[in-house]
């Protein structure tokens, strides 16, 4: 940990980095995979499903960048190359051998929910840990993953 004059307490520094750190790893995966669905799908929806899916990625990349800069503000030290991303990861596994449109809806769209769900239960737990700071960022990626999500989805829906 790096000195800091930050008024939250060591211990809960530290246990906020550690979310803090998780959700960036999920986030840089969301948008990896979002990239994956982007190139490789193929389909009567294709134009508007490649463009989709790269706004998803596009939408993504900010918001690992501020939870990147919340654990440095913290003190501690972002954990964002793409090989610890992918240690850490708690996100499904991308199915790779996919193509179809709907098959990519399906696979992004379960992505987006697993990373809305987590990023909502980090909400309640940066707040019981006294950082509203945190749990406000959380609650802004929330609402924009629902977004992003709902883009997804409608899809599926008719």
């Amino acid at each position: 940990m790096h000195k800091t004059k930050i008024d939250i307490p060591k211990g809960a520094r530290e246990k906020l980095i550690a979310i803090l750190n998780q959700r960036l790893a999920d986030s840089i995966d969301l948008k990896a995979q979002a990239k994956q669905a982007h190139w490789n799908v193929k389909g009567m929806s294709f134009i508007a499903l490649h463009e989709l899916f790269d706004r998803v990625a596009a939408e993504v990349t900010p918001m690992s960048d501020d939870i990147a800069e919340r654990v440095t503000s913290l003190g501690g030290t972002a954990l964002g190359t793409v090989r610890v991303a992918a240690q850490n990861s708690e996100l499904p596994e991308y199915p790779l051998e996919i193509s179809d449109g709907p098959d990519h809806v399906d696979a992004l769209s379960t992505a987006l929910a697993e990373f809305g769900r987590r990023v909502r239960a980090d909400i309640g737990n940066t707040d019981k840990l006294g950082d509203a700071v945190t749990a406000d960022l959380f609650t802004n990626i929330s609402g924009d993953i629902d977004k992003l999500l709902w883009f997804v989805e409608a899809h599926q829906q008719s």
